[in-house]
Order: structure tokens, then C-alpha cells, then sequence
């Protein structure tokens, strides 16, 4: 089985496993992301692609480190304000979330991809009260979208770095979520 890697940067990668498969480091963000997977999906065929990375939880009950297996994922920010809240396009056919079952043995999670991740109180219940996500990345569901575009199967597979909340690095753990994150994903990519 033909598997790419997909990680918004170089730093969410250090086992030697994963890196002798083929990689794409497709930047941060959901642009970057579908270009770049786009592109590499054009030039070459693969059987499955990964996406690995670190999210921040929402989640009181899923702690920093832990792995998750995001099977539903949404552009929580694509839709209009009307001046009071905000709404997705029910008029026009935007497809927004994206749902997939899931091929781990992890823990199943609700994702949203935003453009800019939360750091405001007001803005974290607003997005809880109306999308109720367990974590949320930049990156997610520009690769649902993209892999499910060119019918290919894939896998999102997150780690824990840290809490929704004003944002605040001290509270965060990087180390202990990449290391997590790299020794789910060889355990996962071992099995297939």
C-alpha cells in the first residue's frame, strides 16, 4: 500500500519510520494544505494518505498528549454574519463537513479547521455552543476535502498540545504531543 504523510510542518515528524515514507510538509493553514495536496495528488498515485499533526482540545476530558482519530471535520468559518450571529449558506451548495469512518483503534473526535485558532473567551463558547468540537486544527479538513475529491482514503490523526483557551504557550506540551503523535501514527502505518 502506496501511504503519504501529510504534516503542516517538518518539526511533527521525527520517527525514522514515518520519514521513509513519502511526506508532504504542506505548510500551515487550509490553503497551503489543498494546494500542496492537491498538487502532490496530480503527479503521484497513492493507496492512502495520513494526515498527522498537533490540535488544541476543547475537551475537558481529552488531555494534552493525548492521540485522537478525527472522523468528522468542518470549515467552521465559511458562512456570512447577520449582524447578530453567524450562519453557514444553506442557499447555496457550500459543503462544509466532512464525515469519514474511522480506521483506528483511537479515540474518535469532532474537528473544526479555522483559519485563525481560538484564544478568546467569547469566541471559544460561541464556537462550542454552535459546532460542540472536541478539538480543532488549521489544517483537517482541507485534506478530507481534497483526498475525498480525488477518492482516495485517508486518515487524520492528532495530538494534543494543548488547551482552547487564551492562548498562553507555558500551558502548552509540543514534545510530549509530537512524541505521542509519531509513535500512534508508525503503530497505525505498521498495520497496514
Amino acid at each position: 500500500m502506496k501511504t503519504l504523510i501529510v504534516a503542516a510542518t517538518n518539526s511533527e515528524i521525527t520517527s525514522e519510520t514515518i520519514k521513509s515514507l513519502p511526506n508532504l510538509i504542506a505548510g500551515v493553514g487550509m490553503v497551503n494544505t489543498a494546494i500542496n495536496l492537491t498538487k502532490e495528488l496530480v503527479e503521484n498515485e497513492y493507496d492512502l494518505v495520513v494526515n498527522m499533526g498537533v490540535s488544541g482540545s476543547f475537551s475537558s476530558d481529552i488531555l494534552i498528549g493525548d492521540v485522537v482519530e478525527v472522523v468528522e471535520d468542518s470549515f467552521s468559518e465559511i458562512g456570512f454574519e447577520n449582524g447578530v450571529s453567524f450562519s453557514e449558506f444553506s442557499e447555496l451548495n457550500v459543503k462544509t463537513s466532512y464525515e469519514i469512518k474511522g480506521e483506528t483503534t483511537l479515540r474518535k473526535v469532532k474537528s473544526i479547521t479555522v483559519n485563525t485558532v481560538h484564544g478568546n473567551e467569547k469566541s471559544i463558547d460561541e464556537i462550542v455552543k454552535t459546532l460542540n468540537p472536541d478539538i480543532e486544527s488549521m489544517e483537517g479538513a482541507a485534506v478530507f476535502q481534497v483526498c475525498k475529491k480525488f477518492k482516495i482514503p485517508c486518515v487524520q490523526i492528532r495530538s494534543i498540545s494543548n488547551k482552547v483557551e487564551i492562548r498562553n504557550k507555558e500551558n502548552w506540551n509540543l514534545e510530549l504531543a509530537i512524541s505521542n503523535l509519531n509513535k500512534e501514527v508508525e503503530k497505525f502505518i505498521l498495520t497496514l
